[in-house]
């Protein structure tokens, strides 16, 4: 049973929300120490054009596997090119994970998205579902230097045209060479 507490206003709050919050925050003063000096400080557009390429990713990984092309390939340089697991670490919590909830290594999210490497078995590769379209819609986005952090929804959409609407929080950060990356990476399903 998720706990739940108020604030003085009587408006509710998610334990699970407020831990997502506090893990930001670790996050953020993370990566702040990690690269002592700040390539670049960040804007939203930045972080609309990372999720714009995370969206765009998902949807050639999807025409790949449906083309008979090289998609474990696609989801590899998808990974490789927008996730922090060369320069730093990674918090990444699939949305349908529940053996192996957190993904830390690039050969365990690579598992999540295609379900070919056999790293997890209770994965059947999220990215190759058919996804023709994936948009995202900011709650909001914090912006500290370097350092950005993202909550809203993302939405699916099947080549049926029927859409899934899943949660998200994803932080982001730039590495050694001034590309944004992902080190946090949360997704659920909204509770009904």
């Amino acid at each position: 049973m998720i706990s739940k507490e108020s604030d003085s206003s009587g408006n509710l709050h998610n334990l699970d929300d407020i831990i997502d919050i506090d893990l930001a925050r670790i996050v953020l003063f993370a990566n702040d120490q990690k690269y002592s000096r700040h390539i670049s400080t960040l804007a939203i557009q930045d972080v609309e054009d990372a999720q714009e390429r995370w969206g765009q990713g998902i949807v050639e990984i999807s025409s790949a596997y449906d083309e008979g092309g090289d998609f474990v390939k696609r989801a590899e340089l998808h990974i490789d090119s927008l996730y922090d697991y060369k320069d730093g670490s990674v918090l990444f919590k699939p949305t349908f994970a529940s053996e192996v909830q957190f993904r830390s290594t690039f050969e365990s999210a690579l598992s999540y998205f295609v379900g070919e490497n056999g790293v997890c078995s209770e994965d059947t590769g999220f990215a190759i579902k058919g996804w023709a379209k994936v948009r995202f819609q900011n709650e909001n986005v914090i912006i500290r230097d370097s350092t950005a952090l993202a909550m809203g929804n993302y939405f699916f959409t099947t080549a049926e045209g029927d859409e899934v609407k899943v949660e998200y929080s994803f932080g982001y950060t730039k590495d050694s060479e001034d590309n944004l990356r992902i080190c946090l990476h949360h997704s659920s399903i909204p509770s009904s």
